[in-house]
Protein backbone atom coordinates (compact mmCIF):
# COMPACT_ATOMS: atom_id res chain seq x y z
CA UNK A 1 0.00 0.00 0.00
CA UNK A 2 1.83 3.47 -1.00
CA UNK A 3 -1.26 5.34 0.63
CA UNK A 4 -4.09 5.03 3.01
CA UNK A 5 -7.11 6.20 2.02
CA UNK A 6 -9.16 7.11 4.69
CA UNK A 7 -12.93 7.79 5.70
CA UNK A 8 -14.25 10.00 8.27
CA UNK A 9 -17.40 8.41 10.51
CA UNK A 10 -18.69 12.04 12.62
CA UNK A 11 -18.21 15.48 11.87
CA UNK A 12 -18.60 17.09 15.45
CA UNK A 13 -16.80 19.07 17.34
CA UNK A 14 -13.29 17.57 17.92
CA UNK A 15 -13.50 16.19 13.93
CA UNK A 16 -10.84 19.01 12.71
CA UNK A 17 -8.60 18.69 15.54
CA UNK A 18 -8.25 14.75 14.70
CA UNK A 19 -8.15 14.64 10.51
CA UNK A 20 -6.04 17.91 10.41
CA UNK A 21 -3.18 15.61 10.47
CA UNK A 22 -4.42 13.01 7.64
CA UNK A 23 -4.84 16.05 5.38
CA UNK A 24 -1.30 17.33 5.96
CA UNK A 25 0.78 13.48 5.64
CA UNK A 26 1.38 12.68 1.64
CA UNK A 27 0.91 9.45 2.40
CA UNK A 28 -2.90 9.48 3.47
CA UNK A 29 -5.79 10.88 1.22
CA UNK A 30 -9.13 11.53 2.77
CA UNK A 31 -11.61 10.25 0.48
CA UNK A 32 -15.21 10.54 2.26
CA UNK A 33 -16.65 12.04 5.15
CA UNK A 34 -19.79 10.50 6.77
CA UNK A 35 -22.51 12.24 9.21
CA UNK A 36 -26.25 11.71 9.77
CA UNK A 37 -26.58 15.28 9.01
CA UNK A 38 -26.32 15.99 5.75
CA UNK A 39 -25.56 19.76 6.29
CA UNK A 40 -22.75 19.38 8.76
CA UNK A 41 -20.72 16.46 6.59
CA UNK A 42 -20.73 19.12 3.23
CA UNK A 43 -18.95 21.67 5.59
CA UNK A 44 -16.71 19.89 6.44
CA UNK A 45 -16.22 18.06 3.37
CA UNK A 46 -15.59 21.39 1.46
CA UNK A 47 -13.55 22.80 4.54
CA UNK A 48 -11.32 19.70 4.16
CA UNK A 49 -10.98 19.72 0.20
CA UNK A 50 -13.13 16.01 0.37
CA UNK A 51 -15.19 15.31 -2.40
CA UNK A 52 -17.43 12.56 -1.51
CA UNK A 53 -19.83 12.17 1.42
CA UNK A 54 -22.56 10.54 3.12
CA UNK A 55 -24.97 10.24 5.40
CA UNK A 56 -24.98 6.12 6.09
CA UNK A 57 -22.39 4.50 7.45
CA UNK A 58 -22.87 1.24 5.69
CA UNK A 59 -22.73 3.46 2.74
CA UNK A 60 -18.96 4.11 3.78
CA UNK A 61 -17.99 1.23 4.82
CA UNK A 62 -19.42 -0.46 2.02
CA UNK A 63 -16.63 1.60 -0.24
CA UNK A 64 -14.07 -0.63 -1.89
CA UNK A 65 -11.82 2.64 -2.02
CA UNK A 66 -11.33 2.84 1.83
CA UNK A 67 -9.23 1.16 3.82
CA UNK A 68 -9.27 2.79 7.06
CA UNK A 69 -12.03 4.77 9.04
CA UNK A 70 -11.30 7.32 11.48
CA UNK A 71 -14.33 6.91 14.25
CA UNK A 72 -15.08 10.20 15.68
CA UNK A 73 -18.62 9.49 16.79
CA UNK A 74 -20.18 9.23 20.34
CA UNK A 75 -18.53 6.99 23.08
CA UNK A 76 -21.61 5.40 23.24
CA UNK A 77 -21.60 4.62 19.44
CA UNK A 78 -18.79 3.19 19.63
CA UNK A 79 -19.27 -0.35 19.77
CA UNK A 80 -21.54 -0.90 16.96
CA UNK A 81 -19.33 1.52 14.93
CA UNK A 82 -15.74 -0.19 15.67
CA UNK A 83 -17.54 -4.05 15.04
CA UNK A 84 -19.30 -2.56 11.70
CA UNK A 85 -16.07 -1.20 10.03
CA UNK A 86 -13.86 -4.61 11.67
CA UNK A 87 -16.65 -6.84 9.76
CA UNK A 88 -16.18 -4.62 6.76
CA UNK A 89 -12.42 -4.96 6.81
CA UNK A 90 -11.64 -1.88 7.72
CA UNK A 91 -8.31 -0.59 9.72
CA UNK A 92 -9.80 1.52 12.36
CA UNK A 93 -8.62 4.65 14.54
CA UNK A 94 -11.34 5.35 17.10
CA UNK A 95 -11.93 8.47 19.23
CA UNK A 96 -11.93 8.13 23.02
CA UNK A 97 -12.94 6.38 25.16
CA UNK A 98 -13.46 3.50 23.78
CA UNK A 99 -16.74 2.53 24.80
CA UNK A 100 -19.05 2.88 27.92
CA UNK A 101 -18.03 -0.49 29.78
CA UNK A 102 -15.26 -2.65 30.39
CA UNK A 103 -17.40 -5.43 28.67
CA UNK A 104 -18.45 -3.65 25.63
CA UNK A 105 -14.78 -2.51 25.09
CA UNK A 106 -13.80 -6.34 25.67
CA UNK A 107 -16.35 -7.26 22.72
CA UNK A 108 -15.04 -4.77 19.97
CA UNK A 109 -11.39 -6.33 20.76
CA UNK A 110 -12.48 -9.84 19.99
CA UNK A 111 -14.35 -8.29 16.65
CA UNK A 112 -11.32 -6.76 15.52
CA UNK A 113 -9.08 -9.20 16.35
CA UNK A 114 -11.08 -11.79 14.33
CA UNK A 115 -11.54 -9.52 11.68
CA UNK A 116 -7.40 -9.15 11.45
CA UNK A 117 -7.36 -5.80 11.15
CA UNK A 118 -5.39 -2.69 12.62
CA UNK A 119 -7.10 -1.17 15.35
CA UNK A 120 -6.14 1.90 17.83
CA UNK A 121 -7.87 4.37 20.26
CA UNK A 122 -6.79 7.68 18.96
CA UNK A 123 -5.13 9.56 22.38
CA UNK A 124 -3.42 12.96 21.38
CA UNK A 125 -1.59 12.85 24.72
CA UNK A 126 0.50 10.24 23.80
CA UNK A 127 1.96 12.36 21.09
CA UNK A 128 1.92 15.63 22.43
CA UNK A 129 5.59 17.13 22.09
CA UNK A 130 6.42 17.96 25.37
CA UNK A 131 4.90 14.65 26.93
CA UNK A 132 7.04 12.62 24.75
CA UNK A 133 10.32 14.45 25.67
CA UNK A 134 9.71 14.08 28.99
CA UNK A 135 9.04 10.14 28.56
CA UNK A 136 11.87 10.11 26.55
CA UNK A 137 14.11 11.89 29.38
CA UNK A 138 12.34 9.59 31.69
CA UNK A 139 13.33 6.32 29.40
CA UNK A 140 16.92 7.53 29.50
CA UNK A 141 17.33 7.57 33.07
CA UNK A 142 17.69 11.55 33.29
CA UNK A 143 16.11 11.50 36.64
CA UNK A 144 17.60 8.30 37.89
CA UNK A 145 14.37 5.73 39.02
CA UNK A 146 10.92 7.91 38.78
CA UNK A 147 9.07 7.51 42.28
CA UNK A 148 6.62 9.90 41.91
CA UNK A 149 3.97 11.10 39.31
CA UNK A 150 1.62 14.19 40.06
CA UNK A 151 -0.68 15.24 37.54
CA UNK A 152 -2.90 18.62 37.60
CA UNK A 153 -5.93 19.61 35.82
CA UNK A 154 -7.97 22.51 36.11
CA UNK A 155 -10.49 23.98 34.26
CA UNK A 156 -11.15 27.64 34.33
CA UNK A 157 -13.14 29.80 31.20
CA UNK A 158 -11.51 31.18 28.21
CA UNK A 159 -11.99 33.32 25.16
CA UNK A 160 -10.77 31.30 22.58
CA UNK A 161 -12.40 31.44 18.67
CA UNK A 162 -12.40 27.09 19.04
CA UNK A 163 -14.27 27.30 22.63
CA UNK A 164 -16.64 29.61 20.97
CA UNK A 165 -17.60 27.98 18.25
CA UNK A 166 -18.61 24.62 19.69
CA UNK A 167 -21.90 23.16 18.91
CA UNK A 168 -23.80 22.98 22.24
CA UNK A 169 -25.39 19.99 20.73
CA UNK A 170 -22.56 17.76 20.68
CA UNK A 171 -22.38 18.04 24.56
CA UNK A 172 -25.84 16.49 25.32
CA UNK A 173 -25.08 13.27 25.41
CA UNK A 174 -21.83 13.90 27.76
CA UNK A 175 -24.11 15.11 30.18
CA UNK A 176 -26.98 12.34 30.55
CA UNK A 177 -27.35 8.13 30.45
CA UNK A 178 -25.60 7.77 27.20
CA UNK A 179 -22.01 8.64 29.40
CA UNK A 180 -21.13 6.79 32.83
CA UNK A 181 -19.93 9.42 33.87
CA UNK A 182 -18.54 13.24 33.35
CA UNK A 183 -15.88 15.68 33.10
CA UNK A 184 -13.40 12.26 34.54
CA UNK A 185 -14.53 10.15 32.40
CA UNK A 186 -15.00 12.55 28.94
CA UNK A 187 -11.87 14.50 29.52
CA UNK A 188 -9.38 12.83 32.12
CA UNK A 189 -9.66 9.84 30.48
CA UNK A 190 -6.61 11.26 28.81
CA UNK A 191 -4.30 11.73 31.75
CA UNK A 192 -5.00 8.30 32.92
CA UNK A 193 -3.87 7.53 29.73
CA UNK A 194 -0.84 9.30 30.59
CA UNK A 195 -0.80 8.05 33.97
CA UNK A 196 -0.12 3.97 32.40
CA UNK A 197 2.16 5.24 29.27
CA UNK A 198 4.83 6.44 31.24
CA UNK A 199 5.66 3.72 32.89
CA UNK A 200 6.09 -0.23 32.60
CA UNK A 201 4.16 -1.27 35.63
CA UNK A 202 0.59 -1.42 35.97
CA UNK A 203 -1.50 0.22 38.70
CA UNK A 204 -2.50 -2.33 41.39
CA UNK A 205 -4.56 0.00 43.57
CA UNK A 206 -6.68 3.63 44.10
CA UNK A 207 -7.90 5.93 46.48
CA UNK A 208 -9.24 8.70 45.66
CA UNK A 209 -12.67 11.53 46.20
CA UNK A 210 -14.46 12.59 43.86
CA UNK A 211 -17.33 15.36 44.34
CA UNK A 212 -19.63 16.69 42.42
CA UNK A 213 -19.55 19.98 40.84
CA UNK A 214 -21.52 22.00 38.36
CA UNK A 215 -22.75 20.53 34.97
CA UNK A 216 -20.74 17.42 34.20
CA UNK A 217 -17.70 18.48 36.20
CA UNK A 218 -16.38 15.82 38.61
CA UNK A 219 -14.77 18.44 40.94
CA UNK A 220 -12.43 19.08 43.37
CA UNK A 221 -11.38 15.48 42.83
CA UNK A 222 -8.42 13.96 44.76
CA UNK A 223 -7.09 10.14 43.16
CA UNK A 224 -4.30 8.40 44.64
CA UNK A 225 -2.80 5.03 42.93
CA UNK A 226 0.02 2.78 43.88
CA UNK A 227 1.88 1.10 40.73
CA UNK A 228 3.08 -2.62 41.12
CA UNK A 229 6.50 -1.52 42.26
CA UNK A 230 6.41 -0.39 45.68
CA UNK A 231 8.72 2.50 45.47
CA UNK A 232 5.98 4.13 42.31
CA UNK A 233 3.22 6.18 43.47
CA UNK A 234 0.72 8.39 41.20
CA UNK A 235 -1.72 11.27 42.42
CA UNK A 236 -4.02 13.39 40.16
CA UNK A 237 -5.66 16.84 41.29
CA UNK A 238 -8.71 17.99 38.92
CA UNK A 239 -10.29 21.36 39.77
CA UNK A 240 -12.71 23.57 38.49
CA UNK A 241 -12.36 27.61 38.54
CA UNK A 242 -15.02 28.66 36.64
CA UNK A 243 -13.68 32.58 37.91
CA UNK A 244 -10.38 31.70 36.55
CA UNK A 245 -9.24 32.82 33.37
CA UNK A 246 -7.34 30.43 31.37
CA UNK A 247 -5.17 31.54 27.93
CA UNK A 248 -6.11 28.83 25.54
CA UNK A 249 -6.59 28.27 22.13
CA UNK A 250 -8.88 25.45 22.86
CA UNK A 251 -10.39 24.65 25.99
CA UNK A 252 -10.79 26.99 28.84
CA UNK A 253 -8.03 24.07 30.75
CA UNK A 254 -4.60 23.41 31.80
CA UNK A 255 -2.47 20.30 32.66
CA UNK A 256 0.82 20.24 34.57
CA UNK A 257 3.10 16.75 35.02
CA UNK A 258 5.87 16.40 37.33
CA UNK A 259 7.84 13.07 37.37
CA UNK A 260 9.72 13.10 40.22
CA UNK A 261 12.84 10.44 40.20
CA UNK A 262 15.65 9.59 43.00
CA UNK A 263 17.87 11.83 40.63
CA UNK A 264 15.61 15.23 40.23
CA UNK A 265 12.54 15.69 38.66
CA UNK A 266 10.66 16.60 35.63
CA UNK A 267 7.96 19.48 35.08
CA UNK A 268 5.51 19.39 31.64
CA UNK A 269 4.00 22.67 32.59
CA UNK A 270 1.35 23.08 30.05
CA UNK A 271 -1.16 21.13 27.82
CA UNK A 272 -4.74 22.08 26.43
CA UNK A 273 -3.64 25.74 27.39
CA UNK A 274 -0.55 28.57 28.18
CA UNK A 275 -1.35 29.23 32.10
CA UNK A 276 2.39 29.80 32.85
CA UNK A 277 5.17 31.30 31.24
CA UNK A 278 7.65 28.75 31.35
CA UNK A 279 9.35 26.20 29.16
CA UNK A 280 7.04 23.38 28.15
CA UNK A 281 9.33 20.80 30.31
CA UNK A 282 12.21 21.69 32.77
CA UNK A 283 14.70 19.33 33.72
CA UNK A 284 16.19 19.34 37.13
CA UNK A 285 19.01 17.08 37.80
CA UNK A 286 20.87 15.41 40.59
CA UNK A 287 23.42 17.60 40.23
CA UNK A 288 21.30 21.02 40.45
CA UNK A 289 21.48 21.74 37.53
CA UNK A 290 18.27 22.72 35.39
CA UNK A 291 17.78 22.21 31.33
CA UNK A 292 14.82 24.38 29.91
CA UNK A 293 12.94 22.84 26.72
CA UNK A 294 11.96 25.86 25.65
CA UNK A 295 11.66 25.06 21.38
CA UNK A 296 8.85 21.85 21.21
CA UNK A 297 5.96 22.58 20.02
CA UNK A 298 3.73 22.82 22.88
CA UNK A 299 0.37 23.70 20.84
CA UNK A 300 -2.49 21.66 21.96
CA UNK A 301 -3.07 20.76 18.69
CA UNK A 302 0.08 19.20 17.71
CA UNK A 303 -0.46 16.01 19.61
CA UNK A 304 -3.42 15.46 17.44
CA UNK A 305 -1.37 16.08 13.75
CA UNK A 306 0.99 13.65 15.73
CA UNK A 307 -1.60 11.53 16.73
CA UNK A 308 -2.77 11.28 13.05
CA UNK A 309 1.32 10.90 11.20
CA UNK A 310 1.42 7.87 13.93
CA UNK A 311 -1.79 6.01 12.70
CA UNK A 312 -0.82 6.51 8.63
CA UNK A 313 2.84 5.21 9.13
CA UNK A 314 1.50 2.63 11.35
CA UNK A 315 -0.73 1.16 8.67
CA UNK A 316 1.34 1.94 6.34
CA UNK A 317 4.28 -0.03 7.95
CA UNK A 318 1.61 -3.01 8.90
CA UNK A 319 2.58 -1.87 12.44
CA UNK A 320 0.39 -2.20 15.87
CA UNK A 321 -0.71 1.75 16.63
CA UNK A 322 -0.73 3.33 19.60
CA UNK A 323 -3.11 2.94 21.88
CA UNK A 324 -4.03 -0.25 21.80
CA UNK A 325 -7.44 -2.05 22.46
CA UNK A 326 -5.90 -3.85 25.45
CA UNK A 327 -4.00 -0.35 26.48
CA UNK A 328 -7.16 1.45 26.32
CA UNK A 329 -9.21 -1.11 27.97
CA UNK A 330 -6.46 -0.27 31.21
CA UNK A 331 -7.32 3.19 30.73
CA UNK A 332 -11.32 2.61 31.13
CA UNK A 333 -10.50 0.55 34.19
CA UNK A 334 -8.40 3.07 35.82
CA UNK A 335 -11.13 5.47 35.24
CA UNK A 336 -13.62 3.15 36.29
CA UNK A 337 -11.51 2.32 39.99
CA UNK A 338 -11.40 6.28 40.86
CA UNK A 339 -15.06 6.17 40.85
CA UNK A 340 -15.24 2.91 42.13
CA UNK A 341 -12.86 3.83 45.00
CA UNK A 342 -14.31 7.07 45.82
CA UNK A 343 -17.79 5.12 45.84
CA UNK A 344 -16.79 3.01 48.38
CA UNK A 345 -14.60 5.11 50.55
CA UNK A 346 -11.88 2.21 50.09
CA UNK A 347 -9.11 0.90 48.13
CA UNK A 348 -9.80 -0.73 44.48
CA UNK A 349 -7.85 -3.08 41.86
CA UNK A 350 -8.82 -1.95 38.62
CA UNK A 351 -8.18 -5.24 37.40
CA UNK A 352 -11.31 -6.09 39.23
CA UNK A 353 -13.49 -3.86 36.73
CA UNK A 354 -15.72 -5.47 34.98
CA UNK A 355 -18.50 -3.27 33.72
CA UNK A 356 -18.37 0.03 33.98
CA UNK A 357 -19.23 2.13 37.32
CA UNK A 358 -20.56 5.81 38.04
CA UNK A 359 -21.09 8.30 40.61
CA UNK A 360 -23.74 7.73 43.00
CA UNK A 361 -25.33 11.65 41.19
CA UNK A 362 -25.13 10.57 37.55
CA UNK A 363 -26.64 11.00 35.55
CA UNK A 364 -27.30 15.13 36.61
CA UNK A 365 -29.87 14.93 33.75
CA UNK A 366 -31.60 12.23 31.51
CA UNK A 367 -33.03 12.62 28.17
CA UNK A 368 -35.17 9.18 28.45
Amino acid sequence: MDKLRLGILGAGNIASLNVAGYLKHPRCEVVAVCDNREDVAKAKAEQWGVKRVYTDMEDLLGASDIDAVEILTPTYLHPGHVIAAAKAGKHISCQKPMANSINEAEEMMSAVDEAGVLFRISECMLHYPPLLRAKQLLDDGAIGEPTVLRIKTVVGKTDSSFQSNLEPQGYIWRFDQHSPGGHLFDDVVHKYAVALWLFEEPVRSVQAVVRQGPLFFEAPTAAFWEYERENLLGMMEVSYAPGMYLRSNYYGADEFFEIQGTDGFIWVTRCTGRLLDLPAVVLYRGDGSTTSFADLDADWGAGFLGSSAHFVDSILAGTQPDMSAAQAIDVLRLCFAVYEASNTRGPIDPSTITTSVSPPWWPPFSTA
